[in-house]
């Protein structure tokens, strides 16, 4: 979940297009800030901690909507949307069929929380369809889900990437260098997630899978928060990066975010 949460901070300062379309930029600045990404991420890894307990998927669905609403609460000036943030203002507004990239941004912690590839996929699709519950909202938040278990799991990044494109049906054969100079500011999963992916396919470290994502710009934060949570599965995080993340965080999502880490053993 930290990785999502790195890719965030990272790639705030060049949301909405504002980088250069390049891998040499500071990782760290004033700008870099979390945004709703981790504020979300943090809401649904705090759900499914608390899913563990044979909770059933209407109950979960509740948990969500009211965790999310509560950390919504908490940080009003994240970065929500337009349609999301009504529907955190309004406890009686419903899942919104919306395909936007927010369902794969937030899904990061079920993939760590469970233990087979379908159940992993289950919780993605209810973290999604509480909100984002139209079939592309879906698919995106079981994608990225799916990607970071095979990543954790020990396979690789071939088997990961036939994988996505057998069950999800995402083409992931361009390389960043042609996705670059034609992408620009989306925030659909269609147009986020299989380039999310492609950025991890390239890199060759956790850092090298960040600085290519920033690099092809676009919802900067978000698509890196994609990329930044696979690529914590798949390569670890090191520890310098992990210890400025916990600077950048305030102390009540510091705390989800280490009550998560310490659910999980690994501090």
């Amino acid at each position: 979940m930290i990785g999502a949460i790195l890719g965030d901070i990272i790639g705030s300062p060049f949301e909405f297009d504002r980088g250069n379309k390049c891998k040499e930029f500071p990782l760290f600045s004033e700008e870099s800030a979390y945004t709703d990404d981790t504020v979300m991420t943090l809401a649904v890894g705090k759900t499914f901690i608390e899913a563990q307990f044979d909770i059933s998927d209407e109950g979960i669905l509740k948990m969500l909507a009211n965790n999310m609403r509560q950390f919504g609460r908490m940080y009003p000036d994240a970065g929500y949307g337009g349609m999301f943030l009504q529907w955190l203002r309004d406890p009686e507004c419903e899942a919104y069929n919306s395909f936007g990239n927010g369902s794969a941004m937030r899904v990061s912690s079920v993939a760590w929380l469970y233990n087979d590839i379908d159940s992993v996929r289950h919780a993605a699709k209810l973290s999604s369809e509480v909100t984002h519950n139209h079939p592309e909202g879906i698919k995106g938040a079981e994608a990225t889900a799916s990607a970071i278990f095979l990543a954790r799991t020990g396979h690789s990044k071939e088997e990961i990437k036939e994988y996505i494109i057998h069950e999800f049906g995402y083409d992931l054969s361009r390389k960043c260098d042609e996705i670059r100079p034609y992408y620009y500011h989306t925030e659909t999963c269609m147009e986020t997630v299989p380039e999310a992916i492609t950025a991890f396919l390239e890199g060759e470290s956790f850092e090298d899978v960040i600085r290519t994502a920033v690099s092809l710009g676009g919802d900067c934060d978000t698509l890196t928060a994609i990329s930044g949570s696979i690529a914590e599965g798949y390569y670890g995080i090191p520890e310098e990066l992990r210890e400025e993340c916990y600077k950048r965080l305030p102390e009540s999502l510091l705390k989800v975010l280490k009550d998560f880490e310490t659910y999980l053993g690994l501090n």
